[in-house]
């Protein structure tokens, strides 16, 4: 995700969901064609959205846990996203600013519009570099609420994305896999959730989206 210019980042508040404290920052740059993003602090029936609005230079919408939880079992589950344009994205990740040496420890599961009749996102599972053969596992996930989740242990990260609500037992898996290779550990990094936009002239933005986090859950 990359604009012209030096990105600004600028806390816009706090937020309580899903029993932890979250803090909130918009992201601005001078991206052209990029449309921007109301901070993820509005709420309906306790769930953070995610709105893109024209407002000034902001593109960016993310909230991130203002505490590092180390190894475990993060899991996010978000409303249809089946109606998002393929310039929109979604994202939850691990992140540890003080780890540039380690690319900020950085694992992702990515999920962006579809771009087919058979109305499916794109997603994909990633450990950072990208750019690196191994680090990325790419799926079509279907519409309908899904709960994405990664099992962060030493020398493991298990992504698994289910139908539905819950990861628990019974869930219907739509998709899993497991990076094995120069897994990071922990360190101070926080999980953080993004909504962006990334418009082009192939894939500009037609009309306003959003994105619907229903719950967050952490297990040792």
């Amino acid at each position: 995700m990359k604009g012209v210019g030096t990105p600004q980042f600028a806390s816009t508040g706090a937020l309580k969901f899903s029993g932890y404290d979250w803090g909130v920052h918009i992201i601005s740059n001078h991206k052209r064609g990029t449309k921007p993003l109301k901070r993820m602090d509005r709420y309906e029936q306790g769930a953070p959205h995610a709105d893109q609005e024209e407002i000034g230079q902001a593109v960016v919408a993310e909230i991130f846990l203002n505490r590092s939880l180390g190894y475990g079992t993060y899991s996010v589950t978000v409303r249809d996203t089946s109606h998002l344009e393929p310039a929109a994205n979604f994202s939850m990740f691990t992140f540890d600013e003080s780890a540039s040496d380690e690319h900020f420890r950085e694992m992702d599961v990515e999920v962006s519009g579809p771009g087919d009749a058979a109305n499916k996102n794109s997603a994909r599972y990633v450990k950072q570099p990208l750019y690196m053969a191994g680090n990325l596992f790419a799926f079509a996930a279907p519409s309908g609420a899904l709960t994405y989740a990664l099992r962060w242990e030493s020398g493991h990260a298990s992504f698994k994305t289910f139908r539905g609500r819950s990861a628990g037992g019974g869930a219907q898996l739509v998709s899993e896999h497991e990076f094995t290779s120069a897994i990071p550990t922990p360190g101070k990094a926080v999980i953080r959730l993004i909504f962006y936009a990334v418009a082009s002239e192939k894939n500009p933005l037609q009309k306003p989206s959003e994105v619907v986090v229903e719950k967050f859950e952490y297990l040792p």
